[in-house]
């Protein structure tokens, strides 16, 4: 019997990029004669959730986790610290190739937009060089046109007097565009500039989404705009299968009194947080909507990233929500202090709505289970898949934020309201419920995403 070919995959840090590519790597290997090792950078001991998702995988999936990360930068963004951690682990993944070259046929590395800087690495074992993507198509067309941008502008892309036009999507301010390209002078706007000059020197790249979805940005980037490297569209991949948590059955049973299809789901991820006043503003605006909810809340903080690299709070949250806030919507809502399992929530009948800070994978997950959403961006590439799903896809509803960037009460309790009963909420819910049939026929046996699947195996067996 040949030894099959195996492929390593190395996710950057954060659940939001190893999930995906767990996903990925399962079907691969489910479907195909495949088998897979993922590389993960660690700053320490791997988190109860990342062990719980590579133990988790079939037994032709194995897993390494690489020595840890010492000496963060301290108080940096998210993806200064994500850019800082690949960097430094680039002689551990260097050596985690060479011990599996000498175990395994091992012909590709995957990684993801963090992990470029592995290329050159990946050639020296003579190795295909993929890029998991797992943002949508409307990013990476973005990605493609940025050294494009760069040449044209010496300004902060946030005093641009003109928009930004993404090919095959819709129209960004400068302002309103991913994270990493924010502040040109740091080493991630470097780093992600080199990524958009090496897109055209990769062996594949996989975007965490759909046809059906991005119909025409997936026709645009294969037209031209990707040159002769192959796009392949393999999503939506979201975590499936139950999750572990205290907080279970609580959720769930407080969701089986409800009626089908009423209960607003408010999350912002696994990393979003809230202002102490914007928390209030949205209790408020819960509270005066007089819609039922479930609201996942962490304890607020001034940077809206700060839970990205810890999901859980250190004070009660439930000790900043406004007084008497709890008593007064006892008998219509439920929150649920720093975790839920979101996956069997939104797929749960009486969820509704989903009032989201548009993260992709919790807006595949909405796609997925056909809850329409409510679009309130907050950081990385958040605010243009907001801009996407509100005017090129149309699957969610617009927040509006004051001068300050505070979303008002008044805001809240309006479009909470046309989610659940207006006919702009009608209108998305029933887009959403044919998207959710169109997102399982591209993971079926005939599917798209399943088509895709076929020809990364193909080129992994030549």
């Amino acid at each position: 019997m040949t030894t099959p070919p195996h492929i390593a995959i190395l996710p950057s840090p954060g659940m939001g990029h190893l999930i995906p590519m767990a996903e990925f790597a399962k079907r691969l290997v489910q479907h195909h004669h495949i088998s897979a090792t993922i590389i993960i950078p660690t700053t320490g001991p791997p988190p109860k959730a990342q062990i719980n998702v590579v133990e988790s995988l079939p037994e032709n999936i194995n897993h390494i986790f690489l020595p840890p990360v010492m000496n963060l930068p301290e108080g940096a963004r998210p993806e200064i610290l994500i850019w800082f951690i690949m960097k430094n682990s680039l002689l551990s993944v260097q050596e985690a190739l060479k011990s599996l070259t000498s175990k395994t046929k091992l012909v590709a590395l995957v990684f993801d937009m963090f992990g470029h800087d592995t290329m050159e690495i990946a050639k020296e074992f003579n190795l295909l060089n993929f890029l998991f993507f797992p943002m949508n198509a409307m990013a990476l067309s973005f990605t493609f046109t940025l050294t494009k941008l760069d040449q044209e502008s010496s300004c902060e892309y946030k005093d641009l007097t003109y928009p930004v036009h993404v090919p095959g999507s819709v129209s960004f301010h400068g302002r309103e565009l991913m994270a990493p390209v924010q502040e040109r002078t740091d080493e991630v706007y470097k780093g992600y500039l080199l990524l958009s000059k090496r897109l055209t020197l990769l062996d594949g790249i996989m975007v965490n989404s759909f046809e059906e979805l991005e119909e025409e940005t997936f026709r645009v980037l294969r037209s031209g705009t990707a040159g002769q490297t192959p796009i392949y569209s393999i999503g939506p991949l979201v975590q499936c299968g139950p999750s572990d948590g205290a907080d279970r059955n609580q959720c769930l049973k407080w969701l089986d009194s409800q009626p089908n299809e009423s209960v607003v789901l408010v999350s912002f991820g696994s990393g979003g947080t809230l202002s102490l006043d914007q928390v209030h503003e949205l209790a408020h605006g819960l509270e005066m909507s007089y819609q039922r909810f479930l609201w996942i809340l962490r304890s607020p903080s001034k940077a809206s990233n700060a839970s990205f690299f810890t999901a859980s709070s250190e004070n009660d949250p439930l000790e900043f929500l406004p007084d008497g806030f709890l008593a007064r919507t006892v008998k219509r809502g439920l929150v649920v202090p720093s975790w839920a399992p979101q996956i069997e929530i939104l797929s749960h009948e009486a969820i509704g709505g989903f009032l989201t800070h548009c993260g992709w994978n919790s807006t595949l997950e909405s796609i997925v289970h056909g809850v329409p959403m409510i679009a309130w961006p907050l950081y990385a590439e958040q605010h243009m898949n907001a801009k996407m799903m509100t005017e090129a896809v149309d699957l969610a509803l617009k927040i509006e934020t004051d001068e300050n960037g505070i979303v008002r009460k008044e805001v809240i309790e309006k479009v909470v309201k046309e989610l659940i009963g207006g006919d702009e909420g009608k209108r998305i819910s029933k887009r959403l419920k044919e998207l959710k049939v169109a997102s399982m026929k591209a993971l079926s046996n005939e599917g798209s995403s399943m088509e895709s699947l076929s020809k990364i195996a193909l080129q992994l067996k030549k």
